[in-house]
């Protein structure tokens, strides 16, 4: 097959970004806000003025290349993903969707298109959410949608997000100056390793996405009583650890609970104080992430935990808190950016399966504001969120073509882009 796009420029640039950040031979640990991510960011602007667009960093941190259209006025069609990665993360995970969106953009200058409306290329800050316990934050900043005291969240070291955009180069005090108005982008394109094993395991080089799981995420916290671990009686314990683990084991069981479903539960994250071998855990924090495609399961395998957490807290006499972190509910991609990506892939002599997305994307937060699509490709293995995260140029390259194609048929509508209604 051949391609509009140049696959040995996207592989090169893939390659190169991730020495940024670099661990062992096929890792990185390029968190948001860092001066790995600093240094990425400004690799891929220079790249993005390679190609023609204008190049710009906003408050939120976001990297955002703009590409001129015919009609200033009509909504913005924008393309990307993010390049902050997890501290044991992989090379594809964020920057395959970047990347791939240049290589389009770049595509167009080389073949003379020029697009009805302008054409925008986002690599979005912060969407891992990993250093500071929330993500999607710039996607989010320019749609207005921070929460109350995001800026004063702190990192492990104490450092707060404030400081952190601070040093970054960037100004909180200027966030109204970086949001977008409503109606101004007019649809959102995001290509993405699946991280998952269904397109391996249907031997399929890429897929469509239909929607995104909604994801719920928790802290809890449980107090107990600290104690010499070798003189107080069991029955006499208040072991915040042994609670956390019961309640823990119980999540599990309640994400298995109905066959087929597509729910998952996750604790990720466990912290014990005082720490020591011979203390009894006076108190336990743990991470809570509870994802699923059916609202209505979810919320009720919530309610279900959290009647768990209030059990086991009395069984062992502790007390606990949670806290709620992250709360979105399943979002379905556009039917017509759908039916569009068939189009194309059928150009292309390709039968893309159709799959939704277990993990959270920007498309997500951009899904209440204009319709979306998305592009997943083949990983190795399933493997994401890990050094061992791999997708090949060819199964990227296909993926990145069937965006061209997508692209090019929405910026040719002298119509503007439909936003989302009622949502």
């Amino acid at each position: 097959m051949k391609l509009n796009i140049n696959s040995q420029r996207l592989e090169g640039r893939i390659q190169r970004l991730a020495q940024i950040g670099k661990i062992g031979e096929t890792g990185v640990c390029r968190l948001t806000l860092s001066k790995e991510d600093r240094e990425a960011v400004d690799l891929v602007k220079s790249w993005f003025e390679e190609a023609g667009l204008q190049a710009r960093v906003d408050a939120f941190g976001n990297l955002i290349g703009r590409m001129e259209g015919r009609n200033p006025d009509a909504p913005v069609l924008m393309m990307g993903s993010h390049i902050d990665s997890q501290p044991y993360g992989g090379r594809f995970d964020g920057p395959a969707g970047v990347l791939g969106a240049l290589e389009v953009a770049q595509t167009f200058k080389e073949q003379g298109f020029v697009p009805e409306m302008a054409v925008e290329i986002a690599a979005f800050c912060d969407e891992e959410g990993c250093r500071f316990n929330k993500g999607l934050f710039g996607v989010r900043g320019i749609l207005g949608k921070l929460e109350d005291g995001e800026l004063e969240r702190t990192d492990k070291n104490g450092i707060t997000r404030r400081q952190a955009l601070i040093d970054f180069g960037c100004d909180p005090d200027l966030f109204e100056s970086s949001r977008y108005r409503p109606g101004q982008i007019g649809a959102f394109l995001e290509l993405h390793i699946e991280q998952g094993p269904v397109l391996e395991s249907l031997d399929q080089p890429i897929g469509i996405v239909t929607g995104i799981s909604g994801p719920l995420w928790l802290t809890v916290e449980f107090t107990g009583f600290a104690g010499h671990a070798g003189s107080v009686p069991m029955p006499m314990r208040k072991d915040a650890l042994v609670g956390a683990a019961k309640v823990i084991l119980a999540l599990n069981e309640l994400a298995s609970s109905e066959p087929g479903a597509p729910t998952v539960g996750t604790v990720g994250s466990l912290s014990v104080f005082p720490d020591s071998r011979n203390i009894i855990p006076e108190r336990v924090r743990f991470t809570v992430d509870l994802r699923d495609i059916e609202l209505s399961r979810r919320n009720r395998l919530e309610m279900l935990l959290r009647e768990e957490i209030d059990r086991t807290a009395a069984e062992h006499g502790l007390t606990y808190t949670i806290t709620e972190d992250t709360n979105s509910e399943p979002r379905y991609c556009a039917p017509a950016i759908m039916e569009g990506m068939r189009r194309g892939a059928a150009k292309m002599g390709l039968t893309p399966p159709e799959l939704m997305s277990g993990p959270f994307h920007d498309s997500l937060v951009l899904s209440y504001v204009c319709d979306y699509g998305m592009i997943f490709v083949r990983c190795k293995d399933g493997i994401s969120h890990n050094p061992k995260e791999y997708a090949s140029i060819e199964d990227l390259s296909l993926g990145t073509e069937l965006l061209y194609h997508m692209a090019l048929e929405m910026a040719s509508r002298k119509t503007a882009a439909s936003s989302a209604q009622g949502e």
